[in-house]
């Protein structure tokens, strides 16, 4: 999983998202810091509100339970499938290597990290920095 330092950089580069079932994201701020959440229409459900933004509502008896946290405030973990599909066209091959793995793209660049998914978001970020 990628950790929320890249999740960040990938944020404020420009990573679109539209939050579904399934996805991960953590709360960096708070009592819930470093915690990973998924996006689950049983437990945590994503509702549109006035204005374009978006609510997390959290469902739930337990003590822990939260009513909802802005979209705002919560940071998008993207899974490997998600940023590869971001990637589109300007994906080349993933490799494993010794120490990890190398996503080249079209343009010639490679992007190594020490698991495919990370390797995925640096690649990402290379694509969104450039552009």
């Amino acid at each position: 999983m990628i950790d929320a330092d890249l999740a960040a950089r990938l944020r404020t580069a420009g990573l679109p998202w539209r939050p579904a079932s399934g996805d991960r994201f953590t709360i960096p701020s708070g009592d819930f810091q470093g915690e990973v959440f998924v996006v689950a229409e049983m437990t945590i459900d994503v509702q549109d509100v006035p204005g374009g933004s978006s609510v997390f509502k959290f469902n739930g008896t337990t003590e822990w339970a939260l009513d909802s946290v802005d979209a705002a405030r919560v940071l998008w973990l993207p899974r490997e499938d998600q940023l590869r599909a971001q990637l589109g066209d300007a994906f080349n091959t993933l490799t494993a290597v010794p120490g990890g793995f190398v996503v080249t793209l079209t343009d010639g660049t490679r992007h190594l990290d020490i698991d495919a998914e990370r390797a995925y978001a640096r690649a990402m970020l290379h694509v969104l920095e450039t552009s």
